[in-house]
């Protein structure tokens, strides 16, 4: 993993690492610290969350809020602009390409005098394999 500025390499943090790299979806820092935990690793819920944060920061993962909310992680696979199709019941994720967004957002930008525009968009469903 690539350095983050401010944050040491440590143990903590590479389990962090792990873990996001372990998993298939979107899971909240609570998630990723069960499974922290489950594998033995000694790793404080406020660490996960310091450390998700830096990602986050570094554009190294994906953040998005559940119905609920909360934010959900997982390791950014592609650095270019994509959406998300994110399963309601497991948070399995599927990267989208969304070209009538794009257009449409651009043009509803520059209807309205605006520049230098960013959005997310991000489908709920449920998933084939929870169905």
């Amino acid at each position: 993993m690539s350095s983050l500025p401010g944050i040491r390499s440590t143990r903590q943090r590479t389990a962090v690492a792990e873990v996001l790299d372990s998993v298939d979806g979107f899971r909240s820092a609570q998630e990723l610290h069960d499974l922290l935990r489950r594998d033995g690793a000694s790793v404080g819920l406020t660490t996960v969350y310091r450390h998700l944060q830096a990602l986050a920061d570094a554009g190294q993962v994906d953040v998005l809020r559940n119905g609920d909310g909360e934010a959900a992680y997982r390791r950014c696979p592609t650095a270019s602009h994509h959406h998300h199709l994110v399963c309601r019941d497991c948070g399995r994720s599927v990267d989208v390409e969304g070209p009538e967004v794009e257009a449409w957002a651009s043009a509803v930008a520059e209807e309205h005098g605006f520049t230098n525009v960013s959005h997310t968009v991000e489908v709920f469903g449920t998933c084939r394999h929870c169905r």
